[in-house]
């Protein structure tokens, strides 16, 4: 059963960093695109950042200067590296791969003093 499992998050403190991982166990990794969404309790769940199977990427607004995604294709693994973390980034961050709809079970990110 193809799989993609995150892991990397946990409570910081706010100014803080954390880097997520999603690893994908299906054989062909480095033709698709993947993401990073978030649920933030009582909210809808939002893109945060995608990148390209050629590497570009994309963020929105309330991350840019602060989170970067990554690849590695050779690890099957995406990365988001997220910096100067606010209260407001506190949210259960999901991996996804949009063009097989496949999605994590999610890793809770919590931005607290």
């Amino acid at each position: 059963q193809v799989q993609l499992v995150e892991s990397g998050g946990g409570l910081v403190q706010p100014g803080g960093s954390l880097r997520l991982s999603c690893v994908y166990s299906g054989s062909i990794f480095s033709i698709y695109a993947m993401a990073w969404y978030r649920q933030a309790p009582g909210k809808q769940r939002e893109l945060v950042a995608a990148i390209a199977s050629g590497g570009s990427t994309n963020y929105a607004d309330s991350v840019k200067g602060r989170f970067t995604i990554s690849r590695d294709n050779a690890k099957k693994t995406v990365y988001l590296q997220m910096n100067s973390l606010k209260p407001e980034d506190t949210a259960v961050y999901y991996c996804n791969m949009p063009p097989t709809g496949y999605w994590g079970q999610g890793t809770q990110v919590t931005v607290s003093s």
